[in-house]
C-alpha cells in the first residue's frame, strides 16, 4: 500500500519522501514502483520518460527525521493502533505545525489516532483501495475534531492523483469495510459450516452478484489477518454478534495461512507475493 500510495504522489508530479525501518523494504518499494510503472509504459498509458521521472521523484529514508519539511505525510503501516500511534506521536513532534497527518487505516478510529498527536484538528483517515495505482476510490474519513480546511485540502489532493473521493463519519469500518468484511466474514462461515466448497462460494459470488473476485479469494488478496484485525475492531466498536469474526478465520490467521502473502490462505499460491 506504501509503495503504491507513493507512485500516486510522484506520478502527480510531487517529491515523495518514502520511509521505513528496513532499508530492505524500501528496496523492494523501489523496485515495486518500478516495475508498476514499467507495466503502464507497456501497455501505453504513459510514456518511458515519464516513468523515469516519477520513479526519480521518490527518495528513501530509514528516519522518520528526514520528513521534518513534509507538507503531507501518509501512514500506511500494519492495522495494529499502538504501532500507528506511536509513530504518529513521534512525527507530530518532528513536523511543521502546518503539515498534515494523514492514515490509510482501513477501520481504526482516526480520533483516537488524533489524540497521541497535539495537531488533532490536522489527523485525517485517507484509506486507499489496494492497489492504489489501479483503484479509483479513496476514502476520507474526518475524526471529532479535523478542520473543515484540512478535509478540503486532503480531498484536493486524492483529486490529484486522479481518484474519487467519498466521505465518511469515524465510525468502525467506515463505509467500504463495514459492508465488505462481514461479506468476507460471513462467506468464511459458509465455508465452515460445508455449505459449499470455497472454490463454489467464490463462483456463485462473482456470476450471482458479478463481481470480480470471490470473497473468499479477495480475503487472500487483502490478507486473512487484516481481515481478521478489522473484524475484531467492528465487534470491539460496534458491540453487535453479526460481527463477530468466524473461528475459521482465526484459525487460518493462527496457523500462518494469511493468503497470497505468505503462500497459503483459503488457496494455495505457488509462490509468494
Amino acid at each position: 500500500m506504501g509503495t503504491g500510495i507513493a507512485q500516486l504522489a510522484a506520478a502527480a508530479q510531487m517529491a515523495v519522501v518514502m520511509a521505513d525501518s528496513d532499508g530492505a523494504a524500501l528496496t523492494r518499494g523501489l523496485q515495486s514502483i518500478s516495475s508498476s510503472l514499467a507495466k503502464f509504459v507497456k501497455k501505453g498509458v504513459i510514456s518511458e520518460d515519464e516513468a523515469n521521472a516519477t520513479l526519480a521523484r521518490v527518495s528513501t529514508t530509514t528516519s522518520l527525521a528526514d520528513m521534518s519539511s513534509a507538507d503531507v505525510v501518509i501512514e500506511a503501516v500494519s492495522e495494529r493502533e499502538n504501532v500507528k500511534k506511536g509513530i504518529f506521536s513521534e512525527l507530530d513532534r518532528l513536523l511543521k505545525p502546518s503539515a498534515i497527518l494523514a492514515s490509510n487505516t482501513s477501520s481504526i478510529s482516526i480520533t483516537r489516532l488524533a489524540a497521541s498527536t497535539q495537531r488533532p484538528q490536522q489527523v485525517i483517515g485517507m484509506h486507499f483501495m489496494n492497489p492504489p495505482p489501479l483503484m479509483k476510490l479513496v476514502e476520507i474519513v474526518r475524526g471529532l475534531a479535523t478542520a473543515d480546511e484540512v478535509f478540503e485540502q486532503t480531498k484536493e489532493l486524492a483529486e490529484r492523483f486522479g481518484k474519487t473521493v467519498v466521505s465518511s463519519r469515524d465510525f468502525p469500518g467506515f463505509v467500504v469495510n463495514r459492508i465488505l468484511m462481514p461479506m468476507i466474514n460471513e462467506a468464511f462461515y459458509a465455508l465452515l459450516e460445508g455449505v459449499s466448497s470455497a472454490e463454489e462460494i467464490d463462483t456463485a459470488m462473482k456470476l450471482g452478484t458479478n463481481q470480480p473476485m470471490g470473497p473468499l479469494a479477495l480475503a487472500d488478496f487483502i490478507g486473512l489477518d487484516t481481515c481478521l484485525s478489522i473484524m475484531g475492531v467492528l465487534h470491539a466498536g460496534l458491540g453487535d454478534a453479526k460481527y463477530r469474526p468466524c473461528p475459521l478465520l482465526a484459525q487460518y490467521v493462527d496457523a500462518g495461512w494469511l493468503g497470497r502473502k505468505s503462500g497459503r490462505g483459503v488457496y494455495h499460491y505457488l509462490s509468494k507475493m
